[in-house]
């Protein structure tokens, strides 16, 4: 399969130093589900079982308007495929994950990054849990070299909690000589699970050896908690470039099936405000299929740039905060 020319610790960065912003992709669950996935059933080994899909799922992202797009590998780390009894498979997993997302890209006619997913193992570090650093390390390096052989542009560190988590696939990627991003999910009253602040990943990041080349946010409750997160890292003073990768509105259960009632002209607002408070790379996460990527596109390319919104604005325009508290607080 052919392989991209261009070095891929450059790509990423050469498209953030000529371009203001990036459109990133949506979601992965949310679109798979509706082409047939079922609750259970691991999505990661449809790289090569249904390719076809995968290819569908990319391309989607591609024609709807995105930079770059997440490779089908959240979950494919040894952990989350030993309950599938396919943990001997995870390199070869990642590696088709990128290799499908390299011919995508490659076919587009136009710059594309793709972005090697790497979610959360599953388990909790030491002391709370089992899982040494060690053990971390190894089972997020084993998952990044598949992506890098598959020719994944970045790596993309995604939906963790624990800053001892995110040091591991530092470190992991730092072993694998690529390039990263890593975002957190800031879920319990603007704090990640494990209690961390945008405040103390802004801070995080700048003390790590192999820091990434853009930090963020991803997923948590709605648009509007993750906006407010985003004016978190501003508010911390970093210069890196910052991900916004916020939710397609609220979940609500409906018919025996979990809907987001983020609409394409709410994700249009979200990416525009999102833009207006400093994030340089801004897409969906759950929820969020191509026609909101479509919308949110046309805003970025047509609403000028505004001034930085306030909590206020932000409330009126995609709704309110799911809890008084931003994490910055004792």
């Amino acid at each position: 399969m052919q392989k991209t020319t261009t070095p891929a610790t450059d790509r990423l960065s050469q498209m953030l130093a000529k371009r203001d912003w990036l459109l990133a992709d949506g979601a992965t669950g949310t679109n798979l589900f509706n082409m047939g996935l079922t609750a259970g059933e691991a999505p990661e080994l449809w790289n090569v079982d249904r390719p076809d899909n995968i290819r569908s799922l990319y391309r989607a992202a591609v024609e709807a308007g995105s930079d770059l797009f997440l490779t089908n590998s959240f979950g494919a780390n040894a952990s989350r495929l030993k309950l599938h009894a396919a943990e001997s498979r995870t390199r070869e997993l990642n590696r088709v994950a990128a290799e499908l997302g390299r011919e995508i890209a490659d076919a587009a006619g136009h710059e594309v990054v793709v972005a090697g997913s790497m979610g959360p193992t599953g388990e909790i570090m030491e002391p709370m849990g089992s899982l040494t650093r060690a053990g971390a390390i190894e089972m997020f390096h084993e998952q990044a070299e598949g992506l890098k052989e598959g020719g994944a542009d970045v790596l993309w560190v995604e939906t963790i909690s624990a800053p001892e988590e995110f040091e591991a696939a530092a470190e992991a990627a730092r072993l694998a000589g690529m390039p990263w991003v890593g975002t957190m999910s800031f879920d319990t009253a603007g704090r990640t699970m494990m209690g961390v602040t945008s405040a103390q990943l802004a801070a995080l990041v700048e003390r790590l050896p192999h820091p990434p080349l853009a930090f963020g946010a991803n997923c948590g409750v709605g648009a509007s908690d993750l906006m407010r997160t985003v004016l978190g890292f501003v508010a911390a003073g970093s210069e890196r470039p910052v991900v916004a990768k916020g939710n397609a509105g609220i979940p609500r259960y409906h018919d025996g099936h979990i809907h987001y009632d983020g609409t394409p002209e709410l994700m249009g607002d979200y990416a525009v405000l999102a833009r207006d408070a400093g994030a340089r790379i801004i897409g969906g996460c759950c929820g969020t299929m191509p026609e909101h990527l479509r919308a949110m596109r046309h805003a970025l390319e047509t609403v000028p740039p505004g001034p930085r919104p306030t909590l206020d604005e932000i409330a009126a325009r995609l709704g309110g905060f799911s809890s008084a508290a931003d994490g910055t607080g004792p």
